[in-house]
């Protein structure tokens, strides 16, 4: 086998792949094998025909295909490990000699990893993220926990009022004509929440349990519903059960009930801390991806179109894994957003290129800076997550590969280089636009 490598434009190549005539041969050989038990020839017992004859009754090319089959996936790896190339795709693979007793010759154009020119990734200027705690944001912490803790009281002493959740007889009508879905029996429905027709929810403020009323409305013209848009109708209403959500007091005792503190102002300030850390790491991570995003804008290099799309495939099939795991095919997915395939490919796009560009910037850095990974550090690593899977860091080990070790290092450099660029970043104010008076 040989290969010769012709340099396209745009980071691609064309690999011309030559296997040789013997070799072909016994790849012809093999798929007569394979396929003779299913070829009849007259005047010899199914599977015992020579192949001679076969391709003599068939043509020549009988087995041509199968062949080329076989032959293709061992020649183009070896193609690939023997150009040296950085080959960031799947190839495009075209025949371009096939014929018995010559060497069988196919090319396959991919795409090359792009070389980066790295500009200024050291000290850039980014955004400072806002990292304060507000007493609005305690206040609504302490709000989602009271919330967590309501119960709900039946009300039998008074109307109904805005923010109560009762339960509806309603039977609607459309110029005296009932209407699909225009009737419900016990419906629960919370005052003020805008899930029913506007003006419906208000008009039954005051009423009373047991008491019956005529609401009046008109259907939105965007109502999803053709036959109703812009009507006017009349429900018949009749409020069965009132409710209101009791929320505790936040006092010192509701600290006790839902926290390990005694009092309110040390479990507000446990939340506080909480939150503070919460958006420490959000300001970290927002630098990091500013700084980035800088280092990349800085950055120039040619990404070809192939490894673009071999980026979008794998993003596709996570998407499709993730999708699964929650018992969803990607035809249903489809049907449930109306999204072509192909629609789909070109919305992921944007966000392969800025995965590709962030990857090669990053090694890059990482390469300039001679940021290098030891064993023992991928070992520390190993370690960690076997802690988070409840398994042995051995055991972990000997199930890894040579190449997951490789990717976990190339993972840990780029990590690194991120750490490096976002410690030497200066971080400036946000520049605050003023207002016209």
């Amino acid at each position: 086998m040989s290969v010769q490598v012709e340099k396209l434009e745009k980071n691609m190549a064309k690999l011309t792949i030559e296997v040789s005539a013997d070799d072909f041969e016994a790849a012809l050989e093999k798929a007569y094998q394979k396929n003779k038990s299913r070829i009849t020839v007259p005047g010899f017992r199914k599977g015992k025909a020579p192949r001679k004859m076969i391709e003599k009754m068939y043509g020549a090319g009988m087995f041509y295909e199968d062949a080329a089959n076989a032959a293709i996936p061992e020649a183009y790896a070896k193609a690939v490990d023997e150009c040296g190339e950085e080959i960031v795709s799947q190839p495009e693979i075209s025949v371009t000699q096939i014929e018995q007793g010559k060497p069988f010759i196919f090319t396959a154009e991919v795409a090359l990893k792009p070389a980066v020119t790295l500009g200024e990734y050291k000290g850039l200027e980014v955004e400072k993220a806002e990292v304060a705690v507000s007493e609005e944001e305690v206040d609504k912490e302490v709000d989602k926990e009271r919330e967590k803790n309501s119960r709900m009281i039946d009300i039998d002493d008074r109307a109904v009022e805005n923010g109560d959740m009762i339960k509806l007889d309603f039977e609607g009508s459309v110029d005296g004509e009932a209407f699909a879905g225009g009737k419900g029996q016990d419906y629960p429905l919370t005052i003020g929440s805008g899930s029913f027709i506007p003006g419906f929810e208000e008009q039954l403020i005051g009423k009373k349990i047991g008491e019956e009323t005529e609401v009046n409305v008109t259907f939105p013209e965007d109502y999803h519903a053709e036959e109703l848009k812009g009507k006017a109708a009349v429900f018949k209403c009749k409020v069965n059960e009132i409710k209101v959500k009791e929320l505790p007091e936040a006092d010192d005792e509701f600290a006790k009930d839902v926290s390990e503190f005694d009092t309110l102002a040390e479990y507000r300030d446990d939340i506080r801390a909480k939150l503070l850390e919460r958006k420490t790491a959000d300001a970290k991570r927002i630098k990091e991806n500013r700084v980035v995003e800088k280092a990349v804008e800085n950055a120039s290099m040619e990404i070809p179109d192939a490894m673009i799309n071999e980026q979008v495939r794998r993003m596709t099939d996570d998407f499709a894994r993730r999708m699964q795991s929650q018992g969803i095919s990607m035809e249903q997915y489809m049907q449930f957003t109306g999204m072509t395939a192909d629609q789909m490919l070109e919305q992921m796009k944007p966000e392969a290129l800025k995965r590709i560009q962030n990857s090669l910037v990053l090694e890059a850095i990482a390469k300039a800076e001679n940021i290098e990974i030891s064993d023992e550090r991928v070992d520390e690593e190993i370690a960690k997550m076997a802690e988070q899977y409840k398994m042995e860091a051995d055991k972990l080990k000997e199930m890894m590969g040579e190449a997951e070790r490789e990717q976990m290092k190339n993972d840990l450099a780029i990590q690194a280089a991120v750490d490096m660029i976002r410690d030497a970043a200066k971080e400036v104010e946000a520049v605050k636009e003023e207002t016209a008076e």
